[in-house]
């Protein structure tokens, strides 16, 4: 009886102890000075079960997450748009993930913002957004283009000095659509719960079913399903949209108005350089000469108009390259420097060069040679911008100037200090920006093969002939190729009436479009256009 009356008494001191370190990690003190949405009442806490401590690593890491939530929280505030002034209200908290029975899976970290005043939601978009990787946290389009907040950079997207800033977003979608930021399982303050395998939610079914259930979740719980919809993905994020537009429909009959492809990548194939795939090569090639002219290694004739430029290389990528590519080794020795001699034209990059690459320049291996002579490499997200390594014999750059050198710790700083600071969601777990806790990302669904989401996106326009499509495009991209984008889409059977509802735009600017100034004020007057067709065939529809 003594032993068993101890281990009560341990358990008791643990648990009072636990229940502090977890107050303390979700940031209770001070909630009261902002309005909380009412909490969720999970299983566990109707049975009056204590709120359990989180368990930490040595280097003092949260392994894992309560099964029992904070409440989220909600904080007003005011934006002017196009000289309209806003109010809103931001809701920051967990939607968590459960099986039927109510036991408590994962915890989908999320930031919603919805504007105030509004009667009708039926009249009031409601746009699902997040990132890519996979293993990306919903950050850059969060405070780089659709959200109230926005990153502060140069024109052209140069870092400025630290500790980095944030403004009000003038081009923020917020005058359009209400939005909702999803982070990934693992991603942002996204977990799996306690005693929960977070590799179950780190594959491509796996992540669009959480996902899935995360944005039905949130639509029940927030009362949007009569709310015109939409989804917008960026990179990856494109992958999940495509993939969910089918899954949401099929799987909850949750039908989209749009979906907002955001540096599109549906086809992995296109952008896989394994041996034996030739098909990233003529489709890489264009953004090549847009980042050779934008350094200025073409010939002057090339040199003169980028689009014009483009236009020429693409007819060439699809004609002589591609059949050349095919051709092989039966090319003849006439044929073969022919072909050099205009990727060299192309490309910027010496004969001798494209000889070395037998006709097929690789992208790593490229954004270190077309500046090599310089001591210089271009950026792979956006290759207008230029890194230094240690030396110049390299095959390949050590990092991307155009992220590490340039985005990720403006983006890192401002979002862990905003969430805390203006959003009063106070939590101690870290931020996963991005990085690699979600790989390997799972593809079973596809093995020996490469995944190819844009069947899925052709079936759900299929079903539902009033989904538009918006895909925004960066000339200097070489992360996810606009000319790979366009093949996409000219190759997934799309019919006459569909092809109708899919809209290209494009921008010169990189992967993350939006740190390009003149590229973000453009976006917004698109993203404008495109909610206002929308809802303009809404309202024209017969109400009997």
């Amino acid at each position: 009886m003594k032993m068993r009356e101890s281990i009560r008494c341990a358990i008791l001191a643990g648990w009072f102890a636990g229940t502090a370190l977890y107050s303390n990690a979700q940031g209770r003190g001070g909630r009261e000075a902002a309005s909380a949405v009412p909490p969720v009442v999970t299983p566990t806490e109707s049975k009056g079960a204590p709120v359990v401590a989180l368990p930490l690593d040595p280097s003092g890491y949260i392994i894992s997450n309560s099964p029992n939530i904070p409440a989220p929280i909600s904080t007003k505030h005011s934006i002017t748009i196009k000289g309209q002034l806003i109010s809103y209200t931001a809701t920051t908290g967990y939607l968590q993930l459960t099986t039927e029975d109510g036991k408590p899976k994962a915890n989908i970290f999320f930031v919603a913002y919805t504007k105030d005043g509004v009667a009708d939601q039926r009249k009031r978009p409601m746009t699902y957004t997040f990132n890519g990787g996979p293993g990306s946290s919903s950050v850059w389009l969060h405070m780089g283009i659709i959200g109230p907040k926005r990153v502060l950079m140069s024109d052209k997207g140069d870092v400025l000095p630290p500790p980095y800033r944030y403004v009000d977003n003038e081009y923020s979608w917020l005058d359009k659509t209400d939005m909702v930021f999803l982070d990934p399982v693992t991603t942002g303050y996204s977990r799996a719960v306690t005693g929960e395998n977070d590799k179950q939610f780190h594959g491509y079914e796996e992540d669009i079913q959480s996902m899935g259930e995360a944005i039905r979740l949130y639509a029940t719980r927030y009362d949007r399903w009569q709310s015109p919809k939409f989804l917008a993905g960026e990179s990856y994020g494109t992958t999940r949209a495509a993939g969910l537009s089918e899954y949401l429909q099929s799987k909850y009959k949750f039908y989209l108005n749009g979906v907002v492809l955001i540096s599109s990548i549906l086809n992995m194939q296109t952008a896989r350089f394994d041996i034996g795939n030739d098909l990233p090569f003529p489709l890489f090639l264009p953004t090549y000469t847009a980042t050779a002219w934008y350094h200025k290694k073409l010939d002057a004739d090339l040199q003169r108009d980028l689009k014009s430029t483009l236009k020429e290389v693409e007819a060439f990528a699809l004609g002589e390259y591609h059949t050349a590519l095919m051709k092989g080794s039966e090319l003849s020795e006439a044929e073969y420097t022919g072909i050099v001699n205009k990727l060299s034209r192309y490309t910027g990059l010496s004969k001798a060069y494209i000889r070395q690459t037998n006709l097929r320049i690789d992208i790593h291996k490229f954004d270190k040679e077309l500046r090599r002579a310089d001591g210089l490499t271009v950026g792979r997200l956006d290759s207008r911008f230029t890194g230094r390594d240690y030396n110049d014999v390299g095959v390949s750059p050590e990092f991307d100037p155009s992220n590490d050198g340039t985005i990720s710790g403006p983006y890192s700083a401002a979002l862990n200090h905003y969430v805390r600071a203006e959003l009063k969601f106070k939590n101690d777990l870290p931020y996963e920006i991005l990085g690699g806790r979600v790989q390997p990302w799972n593809y079973n669904n596809v093995q020996n093969r490469y995944l190819n989401v844009a069947e899925s996106l052709r079936k759900a326009m299929a079903v539902n002939p009033y989904l538009k499509v918006w895909v925004l495009c960066g000339y200097y991209d070489l992360a996810t190729p606009y000319f790979a984008s366009e093949y996409t889409f000219n190759t997934m059977g799309l019919r006459p009436e569909q092809k109708k509802n899919v809209n290209f735009t494009f921008y010169e600017a990189g992967h993350m479009l939006y740190v390009h100034k003149p590229s973000l004020v453009q976006v917004k007057k698109d993203a404008d256009r495109l909610y206002d067709e929308v809802m303009k065939e809404i309202n024209a529809a017969p109400l009997n």
